[in-house]
């Protein structure tokens, strides 16, 4: 686990995002003396999963739609 101070944190974020996801989470240290963890959320749902449409097609329509194209 990397440990970074809060100005590096600063300057760095989108880098040190990176580190917490490759390592599991980086520690983060303020001026004041305390810790923080950076952890990566993991989602619970694909970005590809999208309500469907009801079309009410057959298989024989999707197949000509899919020869068509």
């Amino acid at each position: 686990m990397h440990i970074y101070n809060f100005s590096e944190a600063k300057q760095n974020f989108t880098s040190i995002l990176q580190q917490a996801i490759l390592d599991g989470g980086v520690q983060i240290n303020s001026e004041e003396g305390q810790a923080f963890m950076l952890t990566p959320v993991n989602a619970t749902k694909s970005p590809l999963d999208i309500k469907s449409i009801p079309l009410n097609l057959t298989v024989d329509e999707i197949v000509d739609f899919v020869h068509e194209g």
